[in-house]
């Protein structure tokens, strides 16, 4: 055994058991192999590739990554998983002369065997123990199959449903995306990083890369600091406050900067005034994108920037591995930045216990036994339920009465698998996923017909399919029509400018619903979608977004009334395109429309109302809530103090459900426009038939502050009008409180 070997040796050797002594022994142990390492191998470890072309076929590309796996250079693989394929690769890594093991990394977004709704979608159940659950079961499956690090959770604030990204995020609020942002990390990481159930997680897009200009992907982004700190940076914050083990910048450029290369937001905001300890990874490829902006000449001088503003770690783009000992070598960039950096990701090395064992997280066994294991399914099945959102029940069409006999199932997406997926799907065996017409013929079987039309594929231009739908409508009690997108119409680089539903389908619904026949329909999607004619004319709207693998039988449950729906939308829907960007905390305005028909001279359409199809917040059940009796504990209250704001929720109809209690503030008048109102805390609140519970939220000191440039966060004297309600227009309670 060499002299360095023996060093590293003495280094991994046991920990205390208390946590503070545990913090410093891992400092101390980091700085102990900093102190061994060349400049070379401490760029190394701030170098990620794509593991693609190292477990695929032979190329000049496998052969370099390879060397340069064994030589050091390399900190971090993604796209590597499965135990058998990170293990060989880890003991290349371990060839090297000191070492240090690598990382491996996926983009694990909702699900990595077992598939979940699409996060979007899990927001709507407004369920944060639901959505740490299966945030927990996708890492414990990663974490099996040798992933340490998903690039999850995206905690961007998206307004704007063209953007294709909006799946991946929780919608549209600030306050809701925080609460699913903190939940989300704590799924993936467990109590604390170390065991063989828990993954890091990354916390992206840092920052704003949800107000993208026009909703396109890769595109700039400008705003004032007040919507910055307010909107986009609080659940970023959120997950800083949780521990999130990393965070990875944006592609888009803020007010003109890059956020790779953004020194504000990185060392001022990020490791400055929130003294956050972990470390950041670029977006794919996106330092090197700095020439193309226009903001760094070469390769050189985008490392340079880089390194400088924050950015630890390169994610594919090789500049760090080209420019950046050379950097160091000519003065231009202090070793203390490279240092930082390393320091950084070798910690999150020794607090994964990697160092110990850097093949802890590759057991077949292990693998076999959670990738089998039944209660996941369970689980996404019950995320699912909790995902779907019921639009409209006229008449109380919904459960399926059991007067239909028979059903004709309508559609593109009737029997759809891959699509009920979505997209980020990274280990899964889609063609296991229950699909909507196998969920209702295993929920009803016998007793009831079901006969299947397509009628139009999803982005079908033919109309040859419509007479069968039609002729197999008039023969049935009732129709049950799954429509909506395929997979991948939404996700990354998808974005669109029309996300009105695709091809034919409404027209296909036209002709349907011309039977008269009751038609129920189903919406599967990635983003909210403008689907009017079905709005104004279906007699039930059951949206479905991408369920994942238990969508199918998910859905039937709703259908049939064995679970009571009570989802509530995470993002607006918009009426038409043109009011985008659309959100229900907007400002006012000096020129308000307060009689829909008095709009001239007023911030109006002449062609479309100003409110949208469906409000943030809205969602039906199978019951009624009835909300009464809002008090205050205080009418006026001292700066500093806090307001508790209790109501009584009635189940006033005939079964039992689940309602999302809502509490909106607007401060009236400010130094600074506030918006019309603001989320300030929710309850889901489960009611058997004519159960009442009283609600009791709080509205802290923090929760009255609003940003002020140049003043940072701050509370006024005046009045705040309190509301509560199932929905941000469903407002049914209201009062209000001064603030001395």
């Amino acid at each position: 055994m060499n002299k360095i070997s023996s060093l590293i040796l003495l280094l991994l050797i046991g920990f205390t058991p208390k946590l503070n002594a545990q913090k410093k022994s891992i400092d101390q142990r980091v700085d102990s192999v900093l102190k061994l390492m060349t400049l070379k191998e401490k760029v190394g470890q701030l170098n990620q590739y794509s593991g693609k072309e190292v477990t695929g076929p032979t190329s000049d590309r496998k052969n370099y990554l390879l060397n340069d796996i064994k030589s050091g250079m390399v900190g971090s693989m993604l796209n590597v998983k499965g135990v058998k394929d990170t293990r060989e690769i880890q003991a290349i890594a371990l060839q090297s002369r000191l070492k240090i093991p690598l990382l491996f990394s996926l983009d694990v977004i909702h699900g990595y065997k077992t598939v979940f709704p699409i996060p979007l979608a899990e927001s709507a159940s407004w369920d944060m123990a639901a959505i740490r659950e299966t945030a927990h079961v996708a890492a414990e499956e990663a974490a099996a199959s040798g992933i340490h690090w998903t690039f999850a959770p995206m905690v961007d604030i998206a307004r704007d449903p063209r953007w294709g990204r909006v799946m991946e995020g929780a919608g549209e609020d600030t306050y809701l995306g925080s609460a699913i942002a903190r939940a989300r990390v704590l799924g993936f990481q467990g109590d604390k990083l170390g065991g063989v159930d828990a993954i890091m997680a990354c916390a992206k897009h840092f920052a704003a890369y949800g107000a993208a200009i026009a909703g396109r992907d890769y595109n700039p982004v400008d705003m004032s600091e007040q919507q910055l700190n307010e909107i986009y940076l609080p659940p970023f914050k959120a997950a800083a406050d949780a521990k999130v083990a990393t965070f990875m910048n944006s592609f888009n450029t803020l007010n003109g900067i890059p956020a790779t290369a953004n020194s504000y937001l990185q060392r001022d905001i990020l490791k400055g005034q929130w003294g956050y300890k972990g470390f950041v990874v670029s977006d794919w490829g996106s330092m090197r994108e700095m020439v193309p902006w226009g903001f760094a000449k070469n390769g050189n001088e985008a490392a340079e920037k880089a390194i400088l503003a924050g950015s630890d770690m390169d994610m594919e783009s090789e500049v760090y591995k080209k420019e950046l000992e050379n950097l160091v070598k000519s003065g231009k960039v202090d070793i203390k930045f490279v240092d930082d950096a390393v320091r950084r990701i070798l910690y999150k090395k020794f607090e994964l216990g990697l160092f110990d064992n850097p093949y802890k997280f590759s057991d077949e066994k292990r693998e076999a036994k959670v990738m089998n294991d039944p209660k996941h399914k369970e689980i996404a099945r019950s995320a699912a339920k909790k995902s779907i959102v019921l639009l409209k029940n006229e008449g109380n069409i919904l459960p399926l009465q059991k007067s239909f006999k028979n059903i004709a199932l309508i559609g593109p997406l009737v029997k759809a698998k891959r699509d009920q997926a979505g997209s980020w799907v990274v280990n899964a065996d889609t063609a296991n996923i229950t699909s909507v017409y196998e969920g209702l013929q295993a929920k009803f079987g016998n007793s009831t017909q079901f006969t299947y039309t397509q009628g139009t594929a999803v982005t079908d231009t033919s109309r040859a399919g419509l007479s069968a739908a039609i002729a197999n409508a008039k023969n049935a009690d009732a129709v049950i029509m799954v429509l909506g997108e395929t997979w991948d119409m939404s996700g990354e680089s998808k974005s669109r400018t029309d996300i009105s539903l695709p091809g034919r389908q409404e027209e296909l619904f036209n002709a349907v619903k011309a039977t008269g026949k009751p038609v129920i329909v189903v919406i599967m999607a990635g983003r909210p979608l403008i689907f009017n004619s079905i709005a104004d004319k279906a007699d039930a709207i059951v949206y479905a977004w991408f369920l994942g693998d238990e969508g199918g039988n998910a859905i039937t449950d709703v259908l049939s009334g064995d679970y009571n729906p009570s989802g509530k939308l995470p993002i607006t829907f918009p009426r038409n395109v043109g009011q985008i960007p659309i959100y229900y905390n907007h400002y006012n305005t000096g020129r308000p429309v307060t009689k829909p028909k008095d709009i001239t001279y007023k911030s109006a359409y002449i062609d479309s109302p100003n409110d949208p199809k469906y409000a943030f917040g809205y969602g039906l059940s199978y019951t009624n809530f009835t909300y009464s009796d809002l008090k205050l504990d205080k009418a006026a209250l001292q700066k500093g103090q806090a307001v508790k704001v209790s109501f009584t929720l009635t189940n006033s109809g005939k079964v039992a459900g689940e309602e999302v209690a809502q509490l909106y503030m607007q401060d009236k008048f400010a130094s600074v426009v506030r918006p019309v109102k603001e989320l300030k805390d929710f309850a889901k609140v489960k009611l058997n038939p004519g159960e009442a519970k009283t609600i009791t939220f709080e509205l802290t000191p923090e929760k009255l502050a609003f940003f002020k440039e140049k003043a940072g966060w701050i509370t006024e004297p005046g009045d705040f009008k309190v509301m509560v309600g199932g929905s941000s227009d469903a407002i049914k309670l209201e009062t209000t409180f001064e603030l001395k």
